[in-house]
């Protein structure tokens, strides 16, 4: 492992190459969560290439990579069956003026994986498809009004959800009003805001499980609730899809929402989405009924031969090699030897891991025992300093025992220095600049 001390971590090419990006690109970066503002100041490495669960940045360090690609690797990245897959098609033209026959393959594929959807469309970003979601939603039902599971922080890009978030500049007053939102695992409080607004709510849309298992029965009575309010009921599994089970959360907990929609995970790091579900409500964006056409997806891109390739291949390589197990027994692993490191430094009250196990997040807590971006800013210096990239702890397949055994050295010598901050009521010593920031706040 090529690891270097923090006092020589300097980045000099990467922290060259974040401010070309920032010139140019808004942001710094085409997705908020992969900004440099959410890693130590000057202490955001610029990806060269990646192989595996590695990656290595263009300063030449080496890297674990968690989280990876925002949870879309989930099988390391240049998986070779993937590439493969991808490199057969690349051969015979990506993209016709008519549907291609690997867009019924693919389709076939999709629906034998996700066996309680019986229609499938394709796009390429997760945001697409659920805005879809939404719009066939109210286009059955005939209804405005969204509700959102205020518990989960991500949905869309689209006006119906970012005009939730402290990001809300350029999205007029009346579209937010038309989202609402219900937490997570509250029957009678959902119940209320459907009575509230009766016969006004067009679906009910969360991801069906996030860092904490759902409360037994609740799927099944979200789905109850919703059918007898006459909403239709849409499960985010751009996560779950392929990190609970294959199928899913609707998969592993046997709930049948009447839309879903899935990405990330699904093309091992190459553009590919999918909205699926009941063959009444998909049926209404295509060409054989007799009511008003709802404009559902229609991407020049969305049916791209190789990111559809690369989508069977994954799905194949699930199938096989049962990777859905083996992400759960590695970040099983990865959560205990973390959780043993931060109680042996005296910080298992602070360094808290949360979630199932194949979808790991870590928490930082100040002396008070409050969320802390100091000290996450804090912790990320140390892992970085130690070859560990980690946003989340978020395993893809690629890990082995070895670099698991290698986070878990890290994290303790993060955890020692942790406790030196907490002996010291304050982490500034340790910062040397500036604190990570939040993806979503107001103001720059």
């Amino acid at each position: 492992m090529d690891t270097v001390d923090t006092a020589e971590l300097l980045l000099p090419r990467s922290r060259m190459a974040n401010e070309r990006l920032h010139a140019m690109i808004p942001g710094g970066a085409h997705t908020y969560a992969k900004g440099d503002d959410q890693y130590p100041e000057n202490l955001a490495p610029v990806i060269s290439h990646g192989r595996g669960a590695h990656v290595w940045d263009i300063d030449g360090n080496r890297y674990i990579e968690y989280g990876s690609g925002l949870r879309s690797v989930s099988l390391g990245h240049a998986h070779p069956r993937v590439l493969e897959a991808v490199r057969r098609e690349l051969d015979r033209g990506g993209n016709f003026v008519r549907p291609s026959i690997v867009e019924v393959e693919a389709a076939e594929r999709f629906l034998a994986t996700v066996p309680t959807a019986e229609m499938v469309k394709f796009a390429k970003n997760g945001s697409d498809a659920t805005t879809a979601a939404v719009r066939l939603a109210r286009a059955v039902t005939g209804r405005s009004r969204v509700a959102i599971c205020g518990d989960h922080p991500f949905f869309s890009v689209d006006d119906w959800f970012i005009g939730t978030t402290p990001m809300s500049a350029g999205i007029p007053a009346a579209t937010n009003e038309l989202t609402v939102a219900f937490p997570y695992g509250d029957l009678a409080a959902t119940e209320e805001l459907l009575t509230r607004y009766q016969d006004e709510i067009a679906c009910l849309i969360l991801e069906p499980a996030g860092h904490t298992e759902p409360p037994p029965g609740y799927l099944a009575g979200l789905r109850e609730l919703a059918h007898r309010h006459g909403c239709v009921l849409v499960f985010d599994e751009m996560i779950t899809g392929f990190r609970w089970s294959e199928a899913g959360a609707q998969g592993l907990y046997g709930v049948v929402p009447d839309l879903s929609t899935f990405g990330k995970a699904l093309g091992n790091g190459f553009a590919v989405s999918a909205l699926a579900g009941r063959r009444d409500l998909m049926e209404r964006g295509g060409l054989r009924h007799s009511g008003d056409r709802v404009f559902l997806l229609s991407t020049t891109h969305g049916a791209e031969t190789h990111s559809l390739a690369a989508a069977m291949a994954v799905q194949t390589i699930y199938a096989e090699e049962g990777v859905t197990a083996r992400l759960h027994a590695l970040g099983e692993r990865l959560a205990a030897g973390v959780r043993e490191a931060a109680d042996t430094m005296g910080v298992g009250d602070h360094l808290v891991v949360r979630g199932r196990a194949s979808n790991l997040v870590f928490a930082t807590l100040d002396e008070n025992r409050q969320p802390s971006q100091r000290y996450r800013t804090l912790f990320l210096r140390r892992l970085l300093a130690g070859g560990v990239l980690a946003p989340s702890f978020v395993v893809s397949s690629a890990l082995d025992d070895a670099d698991i055994d290698h986070t878990v050295d890290v994290v303790a010598q993060a955890c020692a220095v942790y406790r030196k901050a907490l002996d010291a009521a304050d982490p500034t010593p340790w910062l040397a600049g500036r604190p990570v920031k939040p993806v979503f706040r107001r103001l720059a």
